[in-house]
């Protein structure tokens, strides 16, 4: 068994699809599709894929807990978004430009009356998607990254569903 992120880490998507149709020695096998699942202990999100040599590899991301909100970060790489995550309400995919994925991204979430449910910090989302497990109600959103404008983005959950809010710096500069 392996834990590690993907060796596409800090790699942009069209680069790691690039690597991939020209058969780098990078590549991942096609069977990267696997289901995460939440790790017997509760502390983390495991993925266990075929590596390109076919032995059994697994991939666990941390699951972080701030009172009764859980949350974990994911996208790095083939197999993370490859992976079918568990049902968590909220998934948030950070974007610069038209294509551009985004980590280390401080996001604060707040209920409808204002009180904050939810700060993560920007070491704490090492990948362009951010999934929150919070109960049903109307949200606010924000992100910021160093040296840019906060953006935010409303969103209603609902129990048994799953809504992404993509939130979008204008360009890919830090």
């Amino acid at each position: 068994m392996k834990h590690h992120r993907s060796l596409a880490v800090g790699m942009s998507s069209a680069v790691c699809f690039a690597l991939v149709a020209l058969g780098s020695p990078f590549q991942v096998s096609s069977e990267a599709a696997t289901e995460a699942k939440v790790t017997p202990s509760g502390d983390g999100i495991e993925l266990e894929y075929a590596g390109e040599d076919g032995a059994k590899s697994v991939l666990t991301l941390p699951l972080h807990k701030a009172g009764a909100v859980r949350y974990f970060s994911a996208g790095v790489g083939l197999e993370e978004r490859a992976a079918q995550y568990p049902p968590f309400p909220l998934k948030l995919i950070f974007v610069a430009g038209p294509k551009a994925y985004l980590s280390q991204v401080s996001v604060t979430i707040t209920d409808a009356k204002g009180a904050v449910i939810l700060e993560v910090s920007r070491e704490q989302v090492t990948g362009p998607w951010l999934y929150v497990d919070l109960p049903a109600g109307a949200y606010t959103v924000a992100a910021s990254r160093d040296g840019q404008d906060q953006v935010k983005g409303q969103v209603t959950v609902a129990k048994g569903g799953v809504k992404t809010l993509y939130l979008r710096w204008k360009e890919n500069t830090p």
